[in-house]
This record gives structure tokens, sequence and C-alpha cells, in this order.
């Protein structure tokens, strides 16, 4: 038997919402129709999708992996029933994107897929640069629209933010770690741990800031640009790291466990969003963009 598109609902909704009761809420139907559901998809793949336990459940490595495959197949559905309704109507034109390094690696992607299927005939170029140079270009009118941390925007009053996206800073340590089976960590938890510092869009500047309370300079074990080296090292023991949960994967690429914890107090939000020049009138191709980021939101639930 072949799964089913239903069957892909639930099991999106479910690793999403983290139990079966929250995703049958959301989806207005019973918890024993998400279970079947659940059930028979893994009775079809052949491998098991989630770890049962007292608080609800947990998506395995296969699952985590089938996750993305089954909201790509969701996405696709999704665009093939409106692709008729949307005929004729797509932009033209160029789009010219800027990125940062964050937003390159974590947020592009499935928003960049869906505006390419609707607008097929738009040529798109994009740059990945700091936040301070894409404001420079923005403002110079040499690129249409940037994708970038909103919070750290400089230059408010000839640019416009909206923000899609809001991240909290999370703990991330190895399996077994000696906070991990706290109640609540709190920041002076942390005042002796090795810290894996990841040092792209202001990342490293909010953590050190964090830290700052403590009264005592963070032992930073290891400063990288790479997300997957954070996780590798973090996985692996040599330390922990404190990042939005943007970024956050529950597995590094060698398959080790990584745990993430709320940390208690007055943590900061990563805001991820659009920036364009205020006064000048977006191109079709902007416009569409814009558009098409505001509804990947609203789909999202951001």
């Amino acid at each position: 038997m072949s799964f089913t598109i239903r069957q892909l609902n639930y099991f999106v909704a479910v690793a999403e919402h983290g139990s079966v009761s929250a995703a049958a809420q959301s989806l207005s139907i019973s918890q024993s129709a998400v279970t079947e559901a659940v059930k028979d998809l893994e009775a079809d793949l052949g491998v098991k999708l989630f770890d049962r336990h007292s608080r609800g459940l947990r998506i395995t490595h296969r699952g985590h992996q089938f996750l993305r495959h089954a909201t790509t197949i969701l996405s696709e559905v999704s665009s093939a029933r409106g692709a008729f309704d949307d005929e004729g109507q797509s932009a033209k034109g160029r789009l010219h994107l800027g990125l940062t390094s964050l937003v390159a690696g974590y947020v592009i992607s499935d928003l960049l897929a869906k505006y390419r299927r609707a607008n097929p005939k738009v040529e798109i170029s994009a740059i990945e640069e700091s936040s301070e140079y894409l404001e420079h270009l923005l403002i110079g009118g040499e690129m249409d629209v940037a994708v970038m941390m909103t919070s750290p925007v400089a230059e408010r009053h000839a640019l416009y933010a909206e923000t899609l996206d809001v991240s909290p800073y999370r703990l991330w340590m190895p399996l077994g770690h000696r906070l991990a089976s706290q109640e609540s960590i709190s920041l002076s938890d942390l005042k002796d741990e090795p810290l894996i510092i990841l040092n792209i869009d202001e990342m490293e500047q909010e953590t050190v800031k964090l830290l700052s309370v403590l009264g005592t300079q963070p032992k930073v074990a290891f400063r990288t640009r790479s997300v997957e080296a954070v996780r590798s090292l973090v996985a692996t023991g040599a330390g922990v790291a404190l990042l939005p949960d943007l970024v956050y994967r529950p597995w590094s690429l060698e398959g080790d466990r990584i745990e993430a914890r709320d940390v208690s107090g007055s943590l900061p939000v990563v805001q991820v969003g659009l920036v364009w020049r205020k006064g000048s009138r977006l191109s079709a191709a902007a416009r569409e963009f814009v558009a098409v980021a505001q509804a990947h939101k609203m789909i999202s639930g951001v």
C-alpha cells in the first residue's frame, strides 16, 4: 500500500506539534485518526518515525529525514492545485535578491522554490553578504529586496523592514549532559561550561552580550562560521552552544544526537524578514516576492 496525502498531512502536523492530541486539535479531527494514519505511514515506509515517551512524541532521525520530503510533496501538491488559477498572471523581469549567511543556509530554499514555481519567467540573481553591505546596496538602488535579520537594521530612516520569523535562543548540549536532566536551566548554570560560538550574522555578539551578566568572560572553546561544525562539536561533548531555534536540528552529520533546552531569563530572539528601500516603487518581480514571502509566513504559522 502506498502512503497518501492525508497521511503526510497528519505526519507533518504531529512533527510540528510534538503530540498526537495537539496535531488532532489543529486539524479538527480525532486523535485516533491521527494515530492510525501515522502507524500506517510507518508500516508503509518500514521505518519508525517517532519515539513515544510520557510527554508526547519525539521525531526520530529517519523521521526528520522524511519530514523534509513530506513538506516538499505537500508544497508541490498545493502548487499543482493552484497552477491554473494563476495562469498568465506570473511576474516577469529580474529580481535582485540579497541574503545573509544565516538566511542562505536555513530560510531561503523553500521560499525561493515557491517563488520560482509561481514565477518561472523571472530571472533571479542572489548574493550573500553582511547585513551592513546589503543595506548599502538597498539604499543605492542596486538590490530589490534583502532577506536578513531585521533587528540590527541600522538605516531605519531609509529602509523598510518586515519581520517574518521570530526565533528564540536555546541551549544546545550533547545527549546525557548534566544540565539535560534539570527541570530549569539558568544562565548561571553555564558559567563554567565551555562554549561553542557561531560567528555569523551577529550570533557571537549576541551570545557574549547575553553571558556578560555573569560578570566573567565566557569560556570559549571554539569559534566557527559553520553551523554543522557547531552541531558536531556539541554532539561529541566539546562544549555547549546558545543559538536560535531556527538553526536547530536534532542530529549532527555524524548521526549523534543534540539536545536543546530552554534557558530561563530574558534571552534575545532572532528576527528574520524582508528589507527594501523606502520611497521607491518595487518592481513587479519584487512585489511578487514580498507577497510570496508573506504567504509563506502565514502557512508556516509564524
